[in-house]
């Protein structure tokens, strides 16, 4: 098996789980492709009381075959038994673990999702199975794990019948950030840099799949043709396949992301209604459900209330779907090598890496060394203002990260995406003067205002220089 990577804080839940004095409902949950099922087989090494996985798109009959099977492997049944309920498969599998010497009895119940088919009585059968046995005993470690996010929430953690407050702990499997990602590629023998592997986060994110399906001995362009423009790529298809996986009725999910991708400054919840046409609950159940899988990241505006909040794509996959895959009709197999180092890409480059910087807040928070003072994180945004007699009084302005300090300091974050140390030049030291002034004016903000700047290779030394106040670059964005 191969080394797993980061994971820390999923392995301590785990070891926490295996230590604990009475039984624990434990629901693994994150985006297809995640690595939700490696990490388990990883802290468990495949020593389970019982396991068994649920089949796409199977009928009940055959979901309780296999379940079936799974009892005989792991049991003392001389056949598989005959099972025609989930009641009937959840008696058998408590006779299983009454027989078992396993001082802790790890159920693990994988893609729990595909088990419960129309008219299946399995999440009634797992609800009694859990309270009227499980929950008496102090020796049970019931592992579900599953990729349709929906379904996982709405049945387990969200349920409000049986299963209410009965989950003991929620486990998310989250992408990679760059240093796992480079971590990933080192181990791989890539040896690719900074500047490369970020390159790379901006097409694949950090999910553990996609970066499986790179080969070290081709460049990045190379890479991104194989597994995208290719015939037979084996991402060609992959967004149908990633959103009808993850969420029942993915045509929603699939409305709020294109209305989304087509803003690339993000959109107010009343602008989300207007562009998907989805509204009510239908509108935030897929906002939370996307936001649960890190699709899309919500930001406060500074000094504005909630219903303000801006919504942007946080999954690069999308980004590079919408941007690239969904409407080209080149059918060129070496799309990219032919097209990377155009404008069209460069600009792409840069209002993605914007997004590369909010995934990894964090990271720039150590950067910035104030990691243990209280921040509030917002966007802000203004259109053009004209005064009482029609004269333009200033343009519109926007500021995508503002990391504001409870010392009443705040950082007006610009982030820039360059092969080389980033020049500031006149006229665009001039530009956030300006914005930094009708920011102040519009929002009369106490704050004292700074610029920080975000580029990979950091701000080049020159007579603009002294306009900023802190710089972070690849290093500090790689930082644990």
């Amino acid at each position: 098996m191969d080394k797993l990577i980061g994971r820390k804080r999923e392995m301590e839940e785990l070891e926490r789980c295996m230590n604990s004095r009475h039984s624990e409902f434990v629901v693994i949950y994150g985006r297809r492709r995640i690595g939700k099922t490696f990490l388990v087989r990883n802290f468990f090494h495949d020593n389970y009381t019982f396991y068994y996985v649920g089949a796409h798109k199977a009928t009940q009959k055959k979901q309780l075959e296999n379940f079936a099977k799974a009892l005989a492997k792991y049991g003392t049944f001389a056949k598989p038994p005959q099972l025609n309920t989930w009641s009937e498969a959840f008696d058998a599998l408590s006779a299983l673990l009454e027989h078992s010497n396993h001082r802790r009895k790890v159920v693990f119940i994988d893609e729990m999702p595909w088990v419960d088919n129309k008219a299946s009585d399995f999440v009634e059968a797992l609800e009694y199975f859990w309270n009227s046995w499980v929950a008496l005993r102090d020796d049970i470690v019931l592992v579900a794990c599953g990729s349709a996010t929906s379904w996982m929430v709405d049945k387990l953690i969200s349920n409000q019948g049986g299963l209410h407050n009965r989950i003991t702990r929620q486990i998310y499997v989250a992408p990679f950030t760059l240093n796992e990602c480079k971590q990933y590629l080192d181990n791989k023998g890539f040896g690719w840099d900074y500047y490369q592997i970020i390159q790379c986060y901006m097409v694949l994110g950090g999910v553990p799949y996609y970066l499986s399906l790179l080969e070290p001995n081709l460049s990045l362009p190379q890479n991104i043709d194989a597994l995208f423009f290719a015939i037979g790529g084996r991402l060609s298809d992959e967004f149908d396949e990633l959103y009808n996986a993850l969420f029942s009725k993915a045509d929603r999910y699939v409305a709020v992301v294109k209305a989304l991708s087509a803003k690339r400054e993000g959109l107010t919840r009343s602008e989300l209604e207007t562009a998907s046409g989805l509204s009510g609950g239908n509108l935030t159940r897929a906002l939370k459900n996307l936001e649960r899988c890190d699709f899309i990241v919500r930001f406060a505006q500074f000094g504005c209330k909630k219903k303000n909040t801006i919504y942007r794509i946080s999954d690069f996959y999308t980004l590079f779907y919408f941007r690239f895959i969904e409407n080209n009709d080149d059918k060129d197999p070496e799309f990219w090598m032919h097209n990377f180092m155009t404008r069209s890409v460069e600009t792409w480059e840069g209002l993605t890496f914007e997004m590369v910087c909010l995934k990894h807040l964090n990271a720039i928070k150590k950067g910035l060394g104030i990691s243990g003072i209280a921040t509030t994180v917002s966007s802000w945004r203004v259109g053009s203002k004209k005064d009482e007699s029609g004269q333009l009084e200033h343009k519109g302005a926007q500021i995508d990260l503002i990391i504001s300090r409870v010392d009443k300091m705040a950082h007006l974050c610009e982030m820039k995406f360059s092969s080389k140390p980033y020049i500031i030049t006149s006229n665009y030291k001039e530009k956030l003067y300006e914005r930094m002034m009708i920011f102040r004016n519009e929002t009369k903000t106490p704050f004292k205002l700074v610029h920080t700047m975000i580029t990979p290779f950091g701000v080049a030394k020159g007579r603009n220089f002294g306009l900023v106040h802190s710089e972070i670059t690849a290093k500090e964005l790689f930082s644990d």
